[in-house]
């Protein structure tokens, strides 16, 4: 008997590519998602499954190392993001080809934030491409996005963890993804993070390299080193402020399952750590789907409804 699924996919930068090793730990045990909605990466990687691409997605990301990476980093002063990430997104909007979300065999809704309004957006109908390219404009980071003359910005900023639109599916469970959460990484996937530490050390150096150009005649590496110390504090101010909302949204409508990616096992803009995230995934979402089976909470999984 089919156990459907609506799933709510929370914001967190790289850690997002921990949702495909969720999705596919859920499919391998049966469960039929119906509909997802999606924030800032919880929006991409649930645009692709629900448009059937996320296999192609997967792939990409994969593929992608930390030179590839910085190839895709449009760096500009002329954008109200550091970086404009029209690069990123042409290939995103190439793989999607103009899939309109009112089309998509699974029900989807992206969520961003409206700064002109003070206030959420939430993407049901129309361009799926623009659609996850506003809820992922990380604010300071990347461009944000003018549409129907409001600006806007990261879902994340209002409303981190989608479970709202989920609500009114007609599902079987509600499950969400926290890819914030206050937990360890386990024991057996610790050597990864080590592993990954020495990568990120090159790839940062590479990215302080290139950002030194970006602050033109008075750029240095100095200077990009601060700037991007900047970064990392906003993001850490939006981690702060990501987890006191989600806290606040679970409160209002928890879901039946929350499953919790540990906020310390990727930084934001390690995207080139896909395989080792997708496998976090899998593995966390398995831990807490066993004890959700057997009718309890785990460390990585906590039973709300």
């Amino acid at each position: 008997m089919s156990k459907t699924v609506a799933l709510a996919l929370g914001s967190g930068g790289a850690r997002g590519y921990a949702h495909i090793g969720v999705i596919e730990a859920l499919e391998a045990r049966g469960y039929d998602i119906v509909t997802v909605s999606g924030s800032s990466m919880g929006a991409v990687v649930g645009g692709f499954y629900c448009a059937g691409k996320l296999q192609q997605y997967r792939d990409w990301v994969v593929a992608l190392k930390y030179l590839d990476v910085l190839k895709l980093l449009d760096i500009s002063l002329l954008s109200s993001g550091m970086i404009r990430g029209d690069r990123i997104f042409n290939i995103v909007g190439e793989m999607l080809n103009g899939q309109l979300i009112e089309d998509l065999p699974i029900p989807f809704t992206a969520v961003a934030t409206d700064l002109t309004n003070h206030k959420e957006v939430w993407f049901q109908s129309g361009s799926l491409s623009q659609a996850v390219r506003a809820s992922a404009a990380i604010p300071s980071l990347l461009s944000p996005v003018a549409y129907n003359g409001r600006l806007l910005v990261d879902g994340a900023v209002l409303n981190p963890l989608p479970i709202t639109p989920c609500v009114s599916a007609h599902a079987d469970f509600i499950m969400a993804v926290d890819i914030n959460a206050d937990v360890p990484q386990p024991m057996d996937l610790l050597q990864q993070s080590e592993d990954a530490a020495a990568e990120k050390n090159k790839w940062f150096s590479s990215f302080l390299d290139k950002a030194g150009k970006w602050f033109e005649g008075k750029g240095t590496r100095r200077q990009a080193e601060e700037n991007l110390g900047k970064l990392e504090i906003l993001d850490q101010v939006l981690e702060v402020m990501g987890g006191a909302l989600t806290q606040y949204k679970i409160a209002g409508y928890p879901p039946d399952l929350l499953i919790k990616v540990p906020k310390d096992s990727c930084q934001m803009y390690e995207f080139y750590r896909a395989e080792e995230m997708i496998r976090l995934g899998r593995r966390i979402a398995d831990d807490a789907l066993d004890a959700f089976e057997a009718g309890h909470s785990s460390l990585y999984g906590q039973r709300l409804a």
